[in-house]
């Protein structure tokens, strides 16, 4: 049984020179831009491009859409709010307009009875 045999610079340098040539080779046998299945597999990528670019912009359109009327609710709600202070506040005027009436009452009655 032999040792294993250290390739010289000779070796090295047609591995290399036979390395270099298989990739030409393979590169060479690749099919060219004109080739029709690589047309074709170019249109089918433009083609899912562009589904992709619709949908991302139906996406869009409906995240607008769904801003809008989020921001709709959102005014309602406030408007909604702003009625039912607007309620409490003349409610509340209301109520110590009818508190001052019965403290003025009550006032002049008891002067009522001072001046008897």
């Amino acid at each position: 049984m032999s040792g294993f045999k250290e390739p010289g610079f000779a070796d090295r340098q047609k591995a290399a020179l036979e390395a270099r040539k298989n990739m030409l080779n393979r590169f060479r046998a690749q099919p060219g831009a004109d080739d029709p299945a690589v047309m074709q597999r170019r249109a089918e990528r433009e083609a899912q491009a562009a589904a992709r670019e619709q949908a991302r912009q139906a996406r869009e359109a409906e995240k607008a859409a769904q801003k809008a009327r989020e921001a709709e609710a959102a005014a309602a709600a406030a408007a909604q709010l702003a009625r039912e202070k607007e309620e409490a506040a003349a409610a509340e005027a209301a109520l110590e307009a009818e508190r001052k009436a019965a403290r003025d009452a009550r006032y002049a009655a008891r002067k009522s009875r001072k001046k008897r």
